[in-house]
């Protein structure tokens, strides 16, 4: 009660006294602080019961004032006074000493708000960035401490500082050999720290000398500092970094990786954008030390192995696909009022958040720094983590983690994580393929096993990880997938067509194409040797002589309606409906990625928009001469439809069955009693559609190259 009623007394003292030239009242207040320890019988009295904060608060706005009134980039002398009075120095080991209690979060935020107020460079004085450097050790000591958030808004007003001027993170990189031969250095307030400072004046007008105030009231409080070495950290304090780590000579990434940990959300987010702007700094000396001598690395690897572990073992890959686009600093999830949660719901979101927060961390890293990250990404969390899940012999959790891995493929945008999440996936062979392949990249041959795995629901989720691994802006994909076994043009026949025109069909085949009865993927599909005689064969285009060049440059209107004329009139069902011919593909063509109810058709379509010569010669060019062997898209097509024309004459009324279900399809139609053969009558629509897109590929993909 006294002390408030002191504080009101000088506050009308002050404000009825005539005003004091800058210096004189900046030194006032100081020593008015430094009075107090002097004074003081009350060592466990709150900072808050006492004039401190209201001095130190004055002593800013004087510092700013002098600022504004001076020409830009001038020091004043309150400023020189408190540089050369180590002012910042000696608030730190009372804040360090907590005396007054509270005393650390008033210190903290003189800190924060002299660096963010003043403009003048400050970091570069050694009595800035010394003290600094000290007050950033005392940060993420403990966890949920009353100081958390002050010591938050203290490290990033650093961070932010040193994102204007990248040079000064060199001030921040401790020599550990410095460290430890500084360690003992006493911090009492001593002669030395107040070397040159006037003697301090009492309100009886006695001197009071430097060198007693160690030995004031209180002052047994202020311990001797230990200028800790980095390894003294808590940084691996938490099972999420159980791996050894090197020794650490960056505190600012110390003390943020320690608030990354903090039970409050808000100081944990505040922390990750510290650190997104540390390791953004040009700096190589910082990158090396931030990628070599901190935790970092491990700490995300860490928390996304700890949070992937969390999820359940099955998850319905619907809800992993339906859960919303995921930003880091956005997580504000609540599953009390979501009322579509489903089991793991909140666990999902924490990864996927984490996942996005690691890889928008990479993407703004510095070069060295990012390739440490997403290398331990890959090391740490793919290969140690999902591959052994990927490689599973159960359903269920392969189902899972291939959902999982399709929902990482759709969220990263790194390109350098995305470079390590390809050769986890794929490997780096980039020579064609042989038997012996299998066991160079075990993942990749699972995973292509997978798109043909006796469950349905792998198969999809697997084809539709590979299509959007497709759709990302990296070389080697396509490479490793496709063209390293084309690059050589190994699946054609070196040799001119042996007739002209009228040797289209020979034999109940196209021109040029395999004898597919060897196939072992057709040995079973056509029972009856007579649909090769069938009269839709004949509706093919005729081959012209310059087809012989197998250069991938056949007239595009032969290719297109090689490819329209595939499925035979009677199959055909989009005539009879509006808006489902074929230009409606020429518009979608231009919009790929393009929607189709069949995975492997939507992946075919994906890679035959490629404008590569051997895609496009592979994939669309019905005239290609095929060596021995070999089958191209469009003679796979051929026999699939052969053999559903055999299937569908055993169907009646099917004509009508397949109006039907096209319109049940496209909503035109209200659901009603199940029809016979619905696979098969669906099947026969996505066969269509699916030569009607290709044929618009081929058309579109013509018109793009001959345009300049």
């Amino acid at each position: 009660m006294f002390s408030k009623l002191t504080s009101i007394l000088q506050h009308a003292v002050e404000a009825l006294a005539p005003s004091l030239p800058l210096q004189e009242d900046f030194v006032y207040h100081w020593k008015a602080i430094t009075h107090y320890y002097i004074e003081t019988s009350d060592d466990k009295a709150p900072v808050t019961d006492t004039n401190i904060p209201s001095h130190l608060e004055q002593m800013l706005d004087i510092l700013v004032q002098e600022e504004n009134e001076r020409e830009s980039g001038e020091t004043g002398p309150c400023m020189e006074y408190l540089l050369h009075h180590k002012i910042l120095e000696t608030l730190y080991t009372l804040g360090k000493a907590d005396c007054p209690p509270g005393m650390k979060q008033q210190v903290l935020s003189f800190y924060t708000k002299l660096l963010g107020r003043i403009r003048q460079p400050l970091l570069p004085h050694i009595n800035v960035h010394k003290p600094v450097q000290k007050l950033i050790r005392l940060c993420g000591e403990v966890l949920a401490a009353p100081t958390e958030n002050e010591e938050i808004q203290f490290l990033c007003i650093v961070c932010a500082k040193l994102k204007q001027d990248p040079y000064l993170v060199n001030f921040f990189l401790e020599n550990k050999l410095k460290a430890l031969a500084s360690k003992g250095s006493a911090s009492v307030i001593t002669e030395d720290m107040l070397k040159g400072q006037d003697s301090l004046m009492t309100d009886t007008g006695q001197s009071v000398q430097p060198e007693e105030i160690s030995s004031a009231a209180g002052a047994e409080h202020i311990e001797k500092e230990d200028d800790l070495s980095m390894d003294e950290l808590n940084v691996t304090s938490s099972p999420e970094a159980s791996a050894v780590c090197p020794n650490q000579d960056y505190n600012l990434v110390n003390s943020l990786l320690n608030l990354t940990k903090s039970p409050d959300g808000r100081i944990a987010v505040k922390a990750c954008e510290g650190l997104m702007l540390l390791v953004s700094l040009p700096e190589p000396a910082a990158a090396k030390c931030l990628s070599q001598s901190t935790c970092l690395c491990e700490l995300l690897t860490a928390r996304l192995t700890t949070l992937y572990k969390a999820l359940p073992q099955s998850v319905d890959p619907l809800d992993i696909e339906s859960v919303e686009a995921i930003n880091w600093g956005l997580d504000s999830y609540s599953h009390k009022e979501d009322t579509s949660a489903f089991p793991g719901k909140r666990a999902l979101i924490s990864f996927l958040s984490w996942f996005d927060y690691c890889d928008q961390l990479i993407k703004e890293a510095q070069k060295t720094t990012a390739v440490a990250m997403a290398r331990s990404v890959r090391e740490r969390f793919f290969v140690g983590v999902m591959e052994p899940q990927l490689m599973q012999t159960s359903e269920i959790g392969i189902l899972t983690s291939t959902a999982l891995l399709h929902r990482i493929v759709r969220q990263v945008t790194s390109d350098v994580l995305l470079q390590e999440m390809v050769s986890f996936i794929l490997g780096g062979h980039r020579e064609p393929e042989t038997l012996t392949d299998i066991n160079r990249h075990p993942l990749r041959h699972r995973l292509i096993e997978h798109c043909d795995h006796i469950s349905d629901e792998i198969s999809i989720m697997t084809l539709r990880m590979f299509e959007h691994l497709l759709q990302k802006p990296n070389e080697h994909i396509l490479y490793n997938l496709v063209l390293r076994n084309l690059e050589e043009r190994n699946y054609t026949e070196y040799k001119p067509p042996c007739q002209e025109d009228k040797d289209v069909v020979e034999n109940g085949q196209i021109a040029g194409a395999v004898d597919l009865e060897e196939d072992p993927l057709f040995t079973d599909l056509s029972p009856d040797n007579t649909l090769l005689n069938q009269e839709w064969l004949s509706a093919s285009p005729p081959v012209s002589p310059e087809h012989s060049k197998n250069d991938g440059k056949t007239e595009v209107h032969k290719i297109v309606n090689s490819f329209l004329c595939l499925v035979p009139e009677e199959a055909k069902s989009s005539y009879h409906v509006e808006g489902t011919g074929y230009d409606t593909y020429l518009r979608d063509a231009h919009r790929q990625p393009y929607d189709v109810n069949l995975q492997v058709t939507s992946v075919l379509s994906k890679l035959s928009l490629f404008p590569h010569p051997h895609i496009h010669e592979y994939l669309l060019d019905p005239y290609v001469n095929l060596a021995s062997g070999c089958r191209s898209l469009f003679s796979v097509i051929v026999r699939v439809v052969g053999d559903l024309m055999v299937r569908i004459q055993r169907i009646p009324d099917f004509t009508p069955k397949l109006l039907l279900v096209r319109k049940r399809l496209l909503g035109l139609e209200p659901e009603g009693p199940i029809v016979d053969h619905m696979t098969l009558l669906e099947g026969v629509i996505v066969l269509e559609e699916f030569c009607k897109e290709l044929a618009a590929i081929a058309f579109v993909k013509y018109h793009a190259a001959s345009t300049p």
